[in-house]
């Protein structure tokens, strides 16, 4: 089979930890062709809330280097993706009401006065919150910059262009689509919720829906992330506020339905009970890329000159910078900034 175009890395997978990886592949010399089976950036990477949970009680405690790491990196990686858009990504939050996992002494927790300051339309009655750094971003403004970005970096995207087959050579692979063919160095699975699926897949990844909606209220009523075990509120800044999820093992399926936003609203109002609920209602589905042990799958695949850089769960706007950052140092034979053991494919294996 021979390819009608040569690059060094093709990706399959248009989200973000595709996109991401293409555009620290291209800034490290590399020339790359990423393929999208649909729009890029339009599943898992448009439906996140866009925390960055970095401290989330519910990570595994294995995802935490990977979680620090992507933060310190975070602020670079935002000011890239502008200088090269044109498109400004701006941190929406930077602080977070987590409630704890377990009931703790009041030392330590927010005070009233303190949750007055930067949420006062806030009703925490029956809850009590500790403070977080962390920050979060609108993914819908990554929906526009990111892609940008790459094409801007010289990288190459094909959009309605899904990977039928990938071959493995001795020097390197042959990727099959429906149009043509493409000669590549490397090859990369970012398929998301999709990548198991995939013949060349191989790795257990399972879509795990989630139920989102937007209310809105006064902006200056909501200027911090709240996360509770039944509900997350993340303001957007400009009166939305997004809110979710719900976690469903419901395969493909990305139907609304009526009942679980019901759901959502119902537990977001008890916290915030002078937001609003649009008419029409604002509400979606997205499919996070799930795993069996809830980590990341990052490394070398079974097929030489295969990767796989997948199964981020609900932590792929989080982890992209720290994704593209190791495995572009993985790919070049270079000592990751974290380790890649604990999120190794292999570990799957009997």
């Amino acid at each position: 089979m021979k390819g009608t175009d040569v690059v060094d890395v093709v990706i399959a997978g248009g989200g973000i930890i595709g996109l991401s990886l293409a555009l620290e592949l291209r800034l490290r010399g590399l020339s790359v062709t990423v393929m999208e089976r649909g729009q890029a950036m339009s599943s898992a990477s448009w439906a996140a809330g866009g925390m960055l949970a970095v401290n989330d009680p519910q990570n595994p405690p294995a995802l935490m280097p990977l979680c620090v790491r992507s933060w310190d990196l975070y602020a670079s990686y935002l000011d890239r993706i502008e200088s090269l858009s044109g498109l400004r990504v701006p941190l929406r939050t930077r602080r977070t009401l987590q409630e704890p996992k377990s009931p703790r002494t009041s030392n330590g927790l927010a005070t009233t006065a303190e949750i007055a300051e930067l949420a006062p339309g806030l009703y925490p009655e029956g809850h009590s919150f500790e403070w977080l750094e962390e920050g979060s971003v609108d993914p819908n403004d990554l929906r526009e910059a990111l892609p940008a970005a790459v094409r801007a970096a010289g990288g190459k995207l094909l959009e309605t262009t899904e990977v039928l087959g990938v071959e493995s050579t001795v020097s390197g692979v042959h990727v099959q689509t429906v149009r043509d063919s493409i000669s590549a160095g490397m090859f990369v699975n970012c398929c998301g919720a999709w990548a198991g699926g995939q013949r060349w897949g191989g790795v257990p990844v399972e879509p795990v829906k989630g139920h989102m909606a937007n209310v809105r209220c006064d902006p200056n009523r909501l200027r911090c992330v709240v996360r509770t075990p039944k509900v997350y509120l993340v303001p957007r800044g400009d009166g939305r506020v997004t809110i979710g999820a719900t976690i469903e093992q419901a395969g493909f399926d990305e139907v609304v339905y009526e009942a679980q936003i019901k759901e959502l609203m119902d537990s977001a109002l008890l916290l915030l009970p002078e937001a609003t609920i649009p008419s029409p209602i604002d509400a979606w589905a997205g499919l996070r890329p799930g795993t069996p042990d809830g980590l990341p799958i990052l490394g070398a695949a079974k097929f030489e000159h295969c990767w796989h850089a997948t199964g981020h769960y609900r932590d792929g706007i989080l982890l992209a910078p720290v994704t593209a950052r190791v495995m572009t140092q993985a790919m070049l034979g270079e000592t990751p900034d974290v380790s890649l053991e604990a999120f190794a494919p292999t570990r799957f294996e009997s």
